[in-house]
Formats: structure tokens, sequence, C-alpha cells
């Protein structure tokens, strides 16, 4: 006779954090809002934009909940701080978009590699030299890599005298932004791409 026993597993799920990218929301704690803005006095920015003045906190208070809005610390190494009255939920997501905008505008620089040896021949030199010449005129940025193996660190000369040729050979499409130099057992040089006249 069999019998089956049958065992269950009781699994604990955890939990993470819905938000995590590394683009999380903009934190409230930046900022200091209503009851958390710890000074005697404040100089206030009214609901319009307009400079209202040197207040105490419970004025300035008051004046926000009577617009039904929120006071907001924007300067707080001020003397006294600067407080705004306006909407904290508004003022995020219109930072939060800025912030998008202004990551968009930043131009990304791509770095694409050739690698060689000293022992490369010319020929097989020439199609990597042909393809470094068309990604400098695409503004890419080149890395030169020649690697040593064995016993050919012991002429780190060769390898000098490829780059220099490399380097003469693109110097109308790119100018060198990192010279000739030894790291570890590769010998580099980064050629970005010449300033249009």
């Amino acid at each position: 006779m069999v019998s089956s026993v049958r065992h269950e597993a009781t699994w604990v799920v955890a939990r993470w954090p819905r938000h995590t990218s590394k683009e999380n929301k903009i934190s409230a704690s930046e900022f200091r809002i209503n009851n958390a803005i710890r000074t005697r006095e404040v100089r206030l920015i009214g609901p319009d934009g307009e400079n209202v003045g040197v207040v105490t906190i419970k004025e300035a208070l008051d004046i926000a909940r009577d617009a039904d809005l929120d006071l907001v610390e924007v300067a707080p190494n001020a003397d006294p701080p600067v407080c705004r009255v306006m909407d904290f939920g508004k003022f995020l997501y219109e930072k939060a978009k800025k912030d998008r905008e202004a990551r968009k505008a930043q131009t990304k620089i791509e770095v694409k590699e050739i690698r060689l040896r000293p022992k490369t021949s010319e020929h097989h030199r020439s199609f990597k030299v042909r393809d470094a010449k068309r990604w400098l005129e695409e503004g890419k940025k080149v890395l030169v890599r020649i690697r040593f193996r064995g016993r050919e660190i012991h002429y780190p000369e060769i390898a000098l005298e490829d780059l220099k040729d490399i380097a003469e050979e693109l110097s109308d499409v790119s100018s060198i932004e990192l010279a000739p130099k030894m790291e570890g057992r590769t010998m580099l040089m980064m050629l970005a791409p010449a300033k249009k006249k």
C-alpha cells in the first residue's frame, strides 16, 4: 500500500517598491511645505507672484490656506528663507517635465572602437580605418586600441607607430582627443570628430 503525502509549502512573497527604475518620482522631501517649515519669519511670494514681503510663518500659512494652496520653501538658504504660495502637486509635475525635456536635449556622443594588434596587416588595418573614418564623419568618437600578446609588449614603439599612422590618415576628419598611452597590455588613442568650420 503506497500512501502519498501531500506537502504544501508556504511561500513568502517579497513586495518590491513599484518605482524601481532610475527615473524615480521627485521626492517631496526636497522641499519643505506648510507646517514642515521651521522658521519664525519668511520672505513671502504670493499666489499671483507678487512679493508680499517679510511676514511671520503663521501669517504666511494663513495666506496659503485662504488661497487653498500650499506654502513651499523655495530658497531655504536665504535670510529669511523665501517661501511661495503655490499648488505643490502642479509644481512637482512641471519640475519633472522640465527635467525630462532637459534630458532629451542632452547630446549623447557615442564611442566606437577599433581593435588591432601590432601584427595586423596593412590590408586589414585599412578596413578598420575606413570604418573609423565613417564613424567620425557621423560625429562619433573612435577609440583605437592595439592589444599586445606575449612578447609583443616589449615593442610598444611598433604600436605607437601604427597609432601615429592611423591618426595621420584620419587627420582630415578628426583630432586627437587622447594621445597614445599604455593601459595594461593595450595602447589606446581616442579620436574625436574635427570641428566643422
